[in-house]
């Protein structure tokens, strides 16, 4: 592994030594020199501080090792991990792929507290290292890395399951047992009625892949539209936000939000800004409103809803007026697609510490109509429909976030009805669904490979799917007197204008 640079920064390398430090400035005020097995590192104070914990400790201790210029790191932390934790601090993304580099940076994180490392190592678990980081967090004691770990493990048993046996210890290998799958769950489109309409398509239910069949769920709440609506998932909660109702296409001004562990849907405020057709993306404790229509007409505002303080917040608007963007979390990274027609696709990441847009890549392929984003792993994948003569064939292509580079699969996935625009990743797996027939996809370097097929989800129409970890005994009903308080503090939210015009339809 290359050791972090940077502009100012002295790199002297060998296999017994790495110094890093300011050129000619190691010894002053604010500098600290660490020793980590033979090698020595020269660093800022602050920097150390800002990412450690057991820095910011140290330093705040009073003791005599705090105002020393010269640290010995002797016990839990090796030269190798330790240079992998600089790295990560320094925003850059190590590759590592070699099982003892793995082991070095779990400890490292353990040893020296560092957050953005346990969240680097939570962001690269994928199917080849899942075990060892999964062995190692339990080892070192490093939770949060623990239970990401297992949940991976959960997610990909069947395909890891006679590696685990064999690999890991029987007491894991029971914990990540006792955690609920993540599920493939669809939704079908729905416009606010009455309640006497009995609205079969007000439905949202989940697969069942021991049956390969779709089973109900819950229903949606009535005054709730999946019609051009926002839908996305957080911390294991199914959020719809907006959409339309009645024949003017007005936007609903609430947003519904759905708990599986109790089976209770509540209420919550919608955007600032009323709108339809927009995308809404889940991440880090807060939901994105990116664009969407407002009285038909496209729109470039932004917003987000902080969950734990219950309130919508304008952010920097997108780069231009978009509707239905394609969308996808990669790395902690999110990305928007906005097309141009015909044959543009510039694709965005919004970074929510500094709010700003940053133009990433543009895609330049023909198609007709919409498209789908997902990711894996470090891949965005692109799915597009074909040209206006063959729109039902789907082609893909691959963006690498790491290395900058396209790559267009070979092959055609069926699109009829919009099966490849509603994808889901789970582990190695993407799934897909439609009126007629669910597939389940293996990831591949060289395209996605169709694994298995299943019924198809039971109602026509367009779909909306995300993923939910339900819990292990099946759906929850809600009990009556729970569910009827929970009417009683979420009904309200809606106004009373919004209920007399549905009810007037």
């Amino acid at each position: 592994m290359e050791a972090p640079g940077g502009p100012g920064i002295r790199q002297d390398i060998n296999e017994e030594n790495v110094t890093l430090g300011l050129e000619g400035n190691e010894h002053q005020a604010g500098w600290v020199r660490v020793k980590v097995e033979e090698s020595w590192f020269a660093l800022e104070r602050g920097f150390l501080e800002r990412h450690s914990d057991y820095f910011q400790a140290l330093f705040d201790s009073g003791m005599r090792e705090s105002q020393q210029e010269e640290l010995y790191l002797k016990d839990g932390v090796s030269a190798r991990g330790f240079l992998i934790a600089l790295a990560v601090c320094r925003d850059e993304t190590p590759t590592l792929s070699d099982p003892d580099e793995l082991v070095e940076a779990v400890e490292c994180a353990a040893f020296l507290q560092i957050e953005n490392l346990v969240q680097y190592l939570c962001d690269i678990i994928d199917s080849d290292n899942c075990l060892l980081l999964y062995h190692a967090a339990a080892i070192f004691g490093v939770h949060e890395l623990f239970h990401k770990a297992a949940l991976f493990l959960c997610d990909a048993f069947d395909d890891l399951k006679e590696v685990a046996e064999s690999t890991i210890p029987e007491e894991l290998l029971q914990y990540s047992q006792t955690l609920s799958p993540a599920t493939y769950v669809a939704i079908g489109t729905h416009t606010p009625s009455m309640e006497l309409l009995q609205d079969s398509f007000r439905v949202v239910c989940f697969l069942d892949e021991k049956h390969g069949e779709w089973k109900h769920l819950t229903n949606l709440p009535t005054l709730c539209s999946t019609s051009m609506a926002g839908v996305a998932v957080l911390d294991n909660r199914l959020y719809i936000v907006g959409g339309i109702y009645g024949y003017g296409k007005d936007a609903v001004d609430c947003s519904f939000c759905y708990n599986p562990e109790s089976g209770i849907w509540t209420t919550l405020p919608g955007p600032q800004q009323p709108r339809y057709d927009f995308t809404l993306i889940g991440h880090e404790g807060r939901l994105y409103a990116i664009g969407g229509e407002v009285q038909k007409r496209l729109i470039s505002t932004a917003e987000r809803y902080d969950c734990t303080k219950g309130e919508w917040k304008l952010i920097q608007h997108a780069p231009r007026p978009v509707a239905s963007a394609a969308c996808a979390v990669a790395r902690r990274r999110m990305f928007v697609c906005f097309w141009k027609p015909p044959n543009t696709t510039d694709i965005y990441e919004y970074i929510p510490l500094k709010d700003e847009w940053r133009l990433t890549t543009t895609l330049i392929r023909p198609q007709s109509y919409g498209h789908c984003m997902v990711s894996h792993r470090d891949n965005l994948y692109v799915m597009r429909n074909g040209p206006c003569d063959d729109f039902l064939r789907c082609l893909m292509d691959c963006y690498n976030i790491t290395t900058g580079q396209w790559t267009a699969l070979p092959g055609h996935y069926i699109n009829s009805k919009g099966a490849l625009f509603t994808a889901m990743i789970r582990g190695d797996s993407a799934f897909t669904v439609k009126h007629m027939l669910t597939l389940e996809y293996t990831i591949a370097a060289g395209g996605w490979k169709p694994r298995r097929h299943m019924k198809g989800f039971p109602k026509s129409g367009s779909l909306w799917t995300c993923l939910l970890r339900l819990p292990k005994s099946g759906p929850v009903t809600p009990k009556p007197d729970v569910d009827n308080r929970e009417g009683e503090m979420s009904l309200p939210a809606a106004s009373e204008e919004f209920a007399e015009a549905i009810a007037n339809l």
